[in-house]
């Protein structure tokens, strides 16, 4: 009994990562709810095991997994006997977790409004882990974009999004994939929630021929079906968001725009000009400002005499929201969704963000803060570790689970990555296709002075 008690305490000191003695065995069983059977391996046990170790193919199904078990095959210390087993089995039922909790969330800064979007946010256990998925895939293909640019696999303009997922996760879960969303540069995370897998993200970066946009597009230049890129000019996007949102009122089909710009962008004179049209004609869009504290190189309080962005829109109401924290993004971005399709015209809001990486991959963006600051932003508000917190805390999933993302994520991001390395560039002959959208062939000059390229639509 003696020896038994040893071989199961050493079961679960490697399955547990604590220090358990015999002693302690029954009362750590008893505490975990777990139960032990010290018998000899069924002959199935070696195909139920290759079954829990199996990762599932989607990782978002993780959540409707009915439980999850772990079998440890132990071989006893007796020689002279037949090696035996004792098989440990850990069962936790999906009833065990809790479905859904409401979490109190920031209030948000109002401008010209009487209400604002609730202190309360309810969160399902299936919702949680979605936008964990969502922002950890995000944070991991960036991490993996800055790799590629570093060994000079990619190259050009790359500016990436990683400490900003809260963002695009919190607006996507807040409208509709027939809403319209229209960004700046700083795209990879949007452009993967509007649809585009990682796969062609990075193959776009690197220029090759699987990208979303053929190789011609790369970092500032990705499209999806209701999605318009990504656009290089400062600021250019957002009257160009008024014009989709403009077609959204022409044909009343109760979808709205939602046009991003950064802290940079806002002292740009044709978003101004961009409010005045959208307050007058009351364009269904919902105007969002980024704000990551920095634009380029230059703190905002250096750049803008006043930096309440959510109220630069003088006649338009406004929302300054915490933009670390999934929850509050979505509720602040559902509210004024509401208000656009209440007909009340436009809405500005403000997203207090943070960027961890340098403004684009030429800046290493510690010569303008420290890199303490970083570390406590890091530390203190990170959208994913806040959400995985809250969900541990509230015992809607299991620190397994999130490691089972994490894996899965891990895996999807190394093959796209291998995938963008290994895919052909697109050929010298198709360099001017997709110059138009419905146009016949037609000759372009100056792109070859030995030969004759077509446009072909």
């Amino acid at each position: 009994m003696k020896t038994m008690l040893s071989i199961i305490s050493n079961a679960l000191c490697r399955m547990t990562g604590r220090n358990v003695g015999p002693q302690t065995v029954p009362e750590l069983l008893s505490d975990m709810s777990e139960y032990v059977s010290l018998t000899s391996p069924p002959p199935s046990a070696p195909a139920a095991l290759e079954q829990t170790q199996r990762q599932p193919e989607n990782p978002a199904a993780v959540s409707t997994r009915a439980s999850t078990e772990q079998l440890v095959s132990i071989q006893t210390d007796r020689p002279e006997q037949p090696a035996r087993a004792a098989r440990v089995v850990v069962a936790r039922s999906f009833t065990d977790f809790t479905p859904q909790v409401t979490f109190d969330i920031k209030k948000c800064d109002l401008h010209r409004l009487e209400e604002g979007p609730p202190l309360r946010a309810e969160l399902t256990r299936e919702q949680g882990l979605q936008y964990y998925h969502t922002m950890q895939t995000v944070r991991r293909m960036e991490l993996k974009a800055d790799q590629l640019y570093k060994q000079k696999i990619i190259r050009g303009f790359c500016h990436l999004y990683d400490g900003q997922e809260a963002c695009a996760a919190g607006i996507e879960a807040a409208i509709n994939l027939s809403d319209h969303l229209i960004t700046a540069y700083r795209a990879h995370g949007f452009t993967y929630t509007r649809g585009v897998s990682v796969k062609e993200i990075l193959a776009e970066l690197t220029g090759r021929k699987g990208g979303v946009a053929k190789g011609k597009g790369g970092s500032m230049h990705m499209y999806a079906p209701h999605f318009y890129g990504g656009n290089g000019i400062v600021g250019a996007q957002v009257p160009v968001g008024a014009g989709i949102a403009l077609a959204c009122s022409y044909q009343g089909n109760n979808q709205l725009c939602v046009t991003l710009y950064g802290d940079g962008a806002a002292n740009q004179g044709q978003i101004f000009e961009t409010f005045n049209m959208a307050a007058l004609w009351k364009l269904p869009c919902i105007f969002i400002c980024e704000n990551n504290k920095y634009g380029m190189g230059t703190a905002v309080e250096r750049a803008a005499a006043s930096t309440d962005y959510y109220k630069r829109g003088d006649f338009i109401p406004g929302l300054r929201v915490d933009g670390m924290d999934v929850l509050c993004v979505r509720e602040a971005t559902r509210f004024a969704a509401e208000h656009c399709r209440a007909g009340k015209g436009p809405i500005v809001m403000e997203l207090q963000t943070y960027r961890y990486h340098g403004h684009s991959m030429s800046d290493p963006g510690v010569s303008y803060r420290t890199r303490e600051e970083i570390q406590e932003v890091r530390s203190k508000s990170d959208p994913i570790s806040m959400l995985k917190e809250r969900m541990l805390a509230n015992n809607m999933a299991s620190a397994e689970e999130f490691k089972e993302i994490d894996i899965a994520i891990r895996k999807e991001v190394e093959e796209a990555a291998q995938f963008a390395t290994l895919d052909p560039e697109p050929p010298l002959d198709e360099l001017c296709d997709h110059i138009f959208h419905n146009e016949p062939p037609l000759e372009v000059r100056g792109t070859n002075p030995w030969s004759k390229l077509k446009s072909v639509s």
